[in-house]
């Protein structure tokens, strides 16, 4: 699978720079390369599709963090560590959608989730998360928690 077969687009983040009321957060993944492959990344073992508890979403910074950075947002399959996804994202964005995240976050509460990916193929439904973590790491490796989105009593 290729990054450029990956499209991501974000929704409710715009109420972070204005007074708004905070809103769930959350991000749309579309997918139009072979999808049995994706399909495959994405199931279990039991064959049936990984839940929220089984996968990681982390932004990967391609180099030292400025106003400009590239980045590789990946989703990851937490059980064996395999990649499901990647694709390149300004870190700027990211780093602005996980602030939204984190502000939806103390206004919901610990029960709900901070953010929602939906992961569609060829723009069909396939799986929809509800994610309360979202990795940061540096471009040597180490990961960043003041730009991660880690939820109060969560060891790493």
């Amino acid at each position: 699978m290729r990054r450029e077969h990956f499209t991501l687009d974000v929704s409710n983040v715009d109420w972070v720079d204005s007074d708004d009321e905070p809103r769930k957060p959350s991000v749309a993944i579309d997918f139009t390369g072979p999808a049995t492959m994706l399909r495959e990344r994405l199931t279990g073992p039991d064959g049936d599709v990984l839940e929220a508890g089984e996968t990681d979403v982390a932004l990967r910074l391609q180099e030292p963090l400025d106003d400009d950075a590239a980045g590789v947002v990946s989703v990851t399959n937490r059980i064996t560590g395999e990649f499901i996804l990647e694709l390149n994202e300004e870190a700027a964005d990211v780093l602005t959608f996980i602030r939204a995240a984190r502000g939806y976050g103390e206004e919901a509460g610990d029960s709900d989730g901070r953010y929602e990916v939906e992961i569609t193929i060829d723009g069909d439904p396939f799986v929809t998360y509800d994610k309360r973590t979202f990795l940061v790491y540096d471009d040597e490796g180490s990961l960043l928690r003041q730009h991660s989105l880690i939820p109060s009593g969560v060891e790493l």
